[in-house]
C-alpha cells in the first residue's frame, strides 16, 4: 500500500529535518517547505538516497500568511501528514523593548503556524482523513520572566491546538500536539542545558512517528517532563513571582 505524503513546514530545522528522516524510513514521501528552499536540496537528495521514497521542496514563509493558499494549491496534493516544526525564540530582553521583535517572535510561534494549520485542518476535514501535528513547547505552560513573549506565543498555540483537535475529533481528523522540552539543537546551542531533560532531534523524530501511528493527544517527547511541568504549574503564584526560573 502507497504511503501519504508528510509535509513538513519548517523542515530546514534540526526538529523538521529529524522527523523527516523518522516518516522517510517508513517509507512516506516527505516534502520539506521552508523559506529559501533550494537550500534544503542536500536535505531532500539525501532522504531520496538513503529511503527510497519521494522527497520534495517548497518554499514556505509562515510570516506571509496571504500567500497561505497559494502555497497550498501549489503542492502535488493534498499530504497525509501536515507538521508544523516552525519556530522562533527570538532575544526576551529586545522583545520586551522592541514592539516589531515582540511581534515577529508571536506571529511566528503562534500565528503563522496557526494560521497555516487552520487551512489544512479545513482541506482534510473536507476529504475526511489526516493528521496535523503542532510542535509546541512546555514554555507555553506557565509564563516565566526569562521568555514570557516567546512562552505566550506557544501557550496560545497549544490551546489552539487543543481546541482544533476538539473540532476535529469526529471529522476523521486527528490532531497531535508536542511538548519536546529542551533540544539539542542550532536553536539553543550555546545553552547550559540539564542532560537528563533533554533530548536530541532523532528522539523527537521517533516520539512524533509512534504518536502519529498510536493517535496520541498530546505527548511530552521526554516524560519526565510531565512531572516537571505539573510541579511548575502548581507553585503558587506569590512564591512563583519571585523565582528565577
Amino acid at each position: 500500500m502507497t504511503k501519504g505524503a508528510v509535509l513538513i513546514l519548517g523542515g530546514r530545522s534540526d526538529i523538521g529535518r529529524a522527523i523527516a528522516r523518522a516518516f522517510a524510513a517508513e517509507g512516506h514521501p516527505v516534502w520539506l517547505a521552508a523559506r529559501n528552499a533550494d537550500g534544503l536540496e542536500p536535505d531532500r537528495a539525501d532522504l531520496e538516497l538513503r529511503y527510497r521514497v519521494e522527497a520534495k521542496c517548497f518554499e514556505f514563509d509562515v510570516l506571509a500568511t496571504h500567500r497561505l493558499e497559494g502555497f497550498a494549491d501549489a503542492l502535488p496534493g493534498l499530504p497525509e501528514v501536515v507538521v508544523s516544526v516552525v519556530g522562533y525564540m527570538g532575544d526576551q530582553q529586545v522583545s520586551e523593548t522592541d514592539p516589531e521583535a515582540a511581534a515577529r517572535v508571536m506571529r511566528s510561534n503562534f500565528e503563522g503556524p496557526a494560521a497555516a494549520l487552520a487551512l489544512f485542518a479545513n482541506r482534510f476535514e473536507a476529504r475526511g482523513s489526516g493528521v496535523i501535528v503542532g510542535i509546541s513547547s512546555v514554555a507555553g505552560e506557565r509564563g516565566r520572566a526569562t521568555n514570557y513573549v516567546y512562552g505566550s506565543a506557544k501557550a496560545g498555540f497549544t490551546a489552539f491546538l487543543s481546541g482544533l483537535r476538539n473540532r476535529l475529533a469526529k471529522k476523521g481528523v486527528h490532531v497531535l500536539t508536542v511538548l519536546p522540552g529542551f533540544v539539542a539543537t542550532a536553536m539553543t546551542e550555546g545553552m547550559d542545558l540539564p542532560e537528563k531533560l533533554t533530548a536530541q532531534p532523532e528522539e523527537v523524530g521517533r516520539a512524533v512517528l509512534r504518536a502519529v501511528k498510536s493517535k496520541r493527544n498530546v505527548i511530552y517527547v521526554k516524560p519526565v517532563w510531565c512531572l516537571v511541568m505539573a510541579v511548575i504549574r502548581n507553585i503558587p503564584e506569590a512564591i512563583f513571582k519571585g523565582m528565577k526560573l
